[in-house]
């Protein structure tokens, strides 16, 4: 059996500095009550709930949709790095399109601390410690600056050797992100900040400034999915549909080929996306709309090609030519993206498509992108997993 999945409801609350937030359930709440709300369905329809958090100890999911309602449904916790939210959103779809269940709830939520990622446990090997090492055999290793940024610097680096492009096309790319978060009310930073004050900030890890660094954010977001037929007996939005969706895994490309690029995830995007659009039967040309995970600026840059947006080699000449922007060919990260939205690592998937949802319904206000059908999500987690969910307006 395979039902259609219909994106009924989304919710988001606004994203905030961290310590300026409720705690981390009354935010997950509240997303929930949000997109109920937007679904226009009670609470007790839904039969299963995915809770995706990676900061948080056990069970943190039944702590938050205890918060809607006590209906002794199943409640599975997802932790999946920076992908977290987008793979509740998979296991709640796939539940739904085998024709499990008729109706879920994915939510993801993060408290976070100010600094940089760091791991909990130090007493046993890291789940990240094979990445590691393949970047230190690639490059090295610089104790004064922040690990995540060295693995996706180091990318940005590898395009810069292989295609000579400048430190100033990634700093176009915060620019951009900060004048689409302007128009976001639910963003942690909605300043607009020129190509100059970008390259002025303090260098992270070459070619990475402070400004090209996603920050720590605290947050939540959430969708009702649910069958086509489940949606049209109850009333509700068919509007927006899940026309193919992917996750995928490391493979010996990741670690064997001595390329940045593909430590962080190009070839999991790459083979994503290469399904999402064979699931479709449409082309990257016919996506209006993108949110992508741009938790730096050159996994943006690189994104771009993973997701055959522009071909391999030309990332410059699609940023140069203002088709990342608005009046070009594509729209990237309308929200502001994880560069100026914020990046609360369980709730950004849900995120994306609370965005992406609202943008094919048309009610995306000052975000809008005028005439969108066909929206593309790409969610990355090192570690590693990439979630890449076509939506259809139908």
């Amino acid at each position: 059996m395979s039902n259609k999945v219909v994106v009924a409801g989304v919710g988001m609350i606004q994203f905030t500095k961290p310590g300026q937030s409720d705690e981390y359930h009354v935010m997950g709440a509240n997303a929930a009550k949000a997109a109920l709300a937007d679904a226009g369905i009670d609470y007790a329809l839904v039969q299963q709930a995915y809770v995706g958090y990676v900061y948080g100890d056990s069970t943190c999911g039944q702590a938050a949709v205890y918060g809607v309602g006590l209906t002794g449904i199943p409640v599975i916790n997802v932790n999946n790095n920076c992908s977290t939210g987008s793979t509740a959103l998979f296991l709640a779809r796939q539940a739904v399109e085998s024709g499990a269940i008729d109706c879920a709830i994915a939510l993801g939520f993060e408290q976070m601390q100010p600094g940089a990622l760091k791991g909990a446990w130090t007493d046993r090997t890291g789940p990240m410690d094979r990445f590691a090492k393949t970047m230190v055999q690639v490059q090295g290793f610089d104790e004064q600056a922040p690990r995540a940024a060295q693995f996706f610097g180091g990318a940005g680096r590898a395009y810069m050797q292989e295609y000579g492009i400048s430190r100033e096309i990634f700093a176009k790319i915060r620019a951009k992100a900060s004048q689409h978060a302007a128009r976001n009310p639910l963003a942690v930073f909605r300043n607009v900040v020129s190509v100059e004050e970008v390259m002025a900030s303090p260098m992270i890890f070459d070619p990475l400034t402070r400004l090209q660094c996603c920050p720590p954010t605290c947050g939540a977001a959430a969708a009702i999915v649910c069958s086509e037929a489940f949606a049209k007996k109850h009333g509700l939005n068919t509007d927006v549909v899940i026309a193919g969706q992917s996750m995928t895994t490391d493979r010996n490309s990741t670690f064997d080929e001595g390329d940045m690029r593909k430590v962080v995830g190009y070839d999991m995007t790459r083979n994503a996306a290469v399904s999402v659009f064979e699931q479709a039967g449409v082309g990257p040309q016919d996506i209006q709309v993108v949110e992508l995970h741009d938790c730096f600026t050159a996994n943006e840059l690189i994104t771009y090609e993973g997701l055959m947006l522009t071909p391999e080699g030309t990332a410059e000449k699609f940023i140069l030519d203002g088709d990342n922007t608005y009046g070009g060919r594509v729209v990237t990260n309308p929200s502001g993206g994880l560069l100026s939205k914020g990046h609360p690592l369980g709730a950004t998937g849900l995120a994306q498509c609370f965005e992406l949802t609202r943008q094919l319904r048309g009610t995306a206000a000052a975000t809008q992108v005028e005439g969108a059908r066909f929206a593309l999500q790409h969610n990355l987690g090192l570690g590693g997993a990439c979630v890449v969910t076509l939506y259809q307006r139908q």
